[in-house]
């Protein structure tokens, strides 16, 4: 008979609900192009006893009770908060960009002024965007804006995107504010937890049921095919009418037909160490990239809850714009959001307007940036809604 529901791609948006709907009774036909499950949340323990995530560090934090209590089911878990250190100027400061940090950087009769006059104009404990601190008319904000945005914003932000900041959506700078606290943790949400297993267990749980089989290596644009003139869908050479929960690239799926839209993507120099290599999980590099071409090294062993002691691994992250045929850079991270490229994204999904049993769901199909607790959330949110249409 065939499955009732087909799912491309087996990170969180496609298991979440590959799960909802096998609970629900549907026969749940998953196909994933890599060799593994678990999207770009993969991990596994190394040779050198470390849970490597293989694509960055996933760090799960929200504050979304239907998230927490959807994920418990398929895991425990162990409380880890995250913190990140900026190289700027040789020194490590947090970030956020916040209270301690201008201490660490600046004279103290100055960093007592420049905090005094942050938390009268903005108040203790608030976040603000950089874009918007720049626009103060207070010259001792502005000249602390200015020295932020030239040290922590300006060359991450061009190496990350291969834009300037000004050019990209303030969304994405807007993602690290700086925080008029001395709160050095890199996320304040309620819950800061990792699984226990890692990631790629709480995947195997949740996909652990009799009413979901499982496709790994499979490109499903080799199976599937949409005229986007007569709405024909079809699955292996057959007309399907039954629903596609597609979660991968919404140009792939439409064979590109109005071009490639643009991602970036991420490249890890990975290596073994010995003893502690750096302070924290994570410190960043927001140089020029005649300084540092990487954007941030990761040392996974401080995420995990009982590390190994002797050895480490430790990522060195590089960022690439995303070309599907090259030998770098060919696996798509996060969507650049400019004003042309959301145009382009829109063209494709008008394509699909007409075809309806055919759903754009994820980071990649909906060209959005998704945290983990926010895509777990919607896909929620779109299976049971999908439930009440059947």
């Amino acid at each position: 008979m065939g499955p009732d529901v087909i799912v491309v791609g087996a990170g969180f948006a496609g298991c979440v609900t590959a799960r909802i709907l096998a609970d629900a009774g549907a026969q749940v036909l998953i196909l994933e192009r890599r060799n593994h499950i678990g999207g770009n949340a993969y991990d596994w323990l190394d040779e050198n006893g470390v849970m490597r995530h293989e694509y960055g560090p996933h760090i799960f934090h929200t504050n979304s009770e239907k998230a927490i209590d959807f994920l418990s089911r398929f895991t425990e878990w162990y409380d880890y908060e995250h913190k990140v250190l900026g190289y700027i100027e040789g020194k490590l400061v947090p970030i956020p960009f916040n209270l301690h940090s201008i201490e660490m950087l600046f004279p103290k009769e100055k960093a007592e002024h420049l905090k005094e006059v942050l938390i009268n104009v903005y108040g203790m404990g608030n976040k603000i965007p950089i874009l918007e601190l720049r626009k103060s008319d207070d010259p001792m904000i502005q000249e602390l804006a200015e020295y932020i945005f030239e040290h922590v914003f300006k060359y991450y932000t061009m190496k990350q995107w291969g834009y300037t900041a000004e050019e990209i959506d303030p969304a994405v700078t807007g993602r690290v504010p700086v925080s008029i606290s001395y709160d050095d943790r890199y996320f304040q949400d309620r819950f800061q937890k990792m699984p226990k297993g890692g990631f790629t267990k709480l995947f195997e749980n949740m996909l652990e049921h009799e009413n979901i089989m499982v496709q790994l290596e499979t490109e499903a644009m080799n199976h599937i095919h949409i005229n986007t003139d007569t709405g024909l869908v079809q699955y292996k050479g057959a007309r399907f009418t039954k629903p596609i929960i597609y979660t991968g690239l919404v140009d792939q799926l439409l064979d590109y037909v109005n071009g490639d839209l643009p991602y970036r993507s991420l490249e890890f120099n990975v290596r073994t160490e010995y003893g502690e290599v750096q302070p924290v999980t994570t410190v960043n590099y927001p140089t020029p990239a005649n300084e540092h071409l990487y954007t941030r090294i990761t040392e996974y062993k401080h995420m995990m809850e009982n590390p190994p002691q002797e050895r480490s691994t430790v990522a060195v992250e590089l960022p690439y714009a995303y070309d599907r045929n090259a030998a770098k850079g060919n696996v798509p991270y996060y969507p650049v959001f400019t004003d042309e490229s959301k145009k382009s994204y829109q063209a494709y999904v008008d394509l699909l307007k007409d075809i309806p049993n055919v759903y754009l769901l994820g980071r990649l199909a909906e060209y959005k940036y998704y945290n983990m607790d926010a895509i777990v959330e919607a896909a929620i949110n779109f299976s049971y809604q999908f439930l009440e249409k059947k």
